[in-house]
């Protein structure tokens, strides 16, 4: 059974002119409780190297959209891109510092009005979706990476496991397009839900090519 989830408070939803970042520290924790623990409810052992990695989590009234979709949830790094440029990284870095008293490994933030509207099981998904972007670095061979000084997880965002072509898959297979554990996945049907979710995700859009 899907544990009831946190909602978006009204400070947030009722919020109709002024843009709004307000930190959930409730959402991390029903996210830990609900797929990270060991004895997680909807336990995914996929996520298990999210117990070393702190997250912070944000309600947004701002809407959001590129390429005509909407984004309702995006995840990144908690430390501001070096691009940014020297003052606008330490703008940034303030910033999260302030909302969450230190620099995070990763910062999730959701569309209030979407998360306060959805389905127990397309919120599931949600955040899953964004948790999954959350990733432990991978060495050339493939092997998850640690600190030499600590033995602590490295952490990265994460694309999508499937980069194909439904052509080439078509044409060739799933097995020659490597992608035979998503068809097998598929085939197999949904663990927990079988929900489509009509949104985008901010972390996808900027990573898509």
């Amino acid at each position: 059974m899907i544990m009831s989830r946190p909602m978006p408070p009204a400070s947030v939803l009722d919020e109709l002119v002024n843009p709004v970042f307000e930190p959930a520290p409730e959402l991390v924790e029903w996210a830990r409780q609900t797929f990270i623990a060991d004895d997680a409810k909807l336990y995914n052992p996929d996520h298990h190297h999210l117990n070393f990695a702190s997250i912070g989590a944000l309600w947004t009234n701002v809407g959001n959209s590129r390429k005509g979709r909407q984004i309702i949830g995006q995840c990144e790094e908690g430390s501001p891109s070096g691009m940014m440029g020297k003052w606008g990284k330490a703008r940034a870095e303030m910033q999260i510092t302030q909302w969450f008293g230190h620099v995070l490994d990763f910062v999730m933030t959701f569309d209030a009005v979407y998360c306060a509207e959805c389905s127990d099981a397309e919120f599931c998904a949600l955040i899953e979706h964004e948790m999954y972007h959350a990733a432990q670095d991978r060495d050339p061979f493939g092997a998850p990476k640690f600190r030499k000084s600590t033995g602590l997880p490295v952490f990265a965002l994460r694309g999508h496991d499937i980069e194909e072509f439904v052509g080439v898959v078509r044409r060739y297979g799933a097995d020659a397009s490597h992608v035979r554990a998503l068809v097998d996945a598929a085939n197999a049907g949904p663990e927990i839900a079988n929900v489509g979710i009509a949104h985008a995700c901010g972390t996808c859009q900027l990573r898509a090519a």
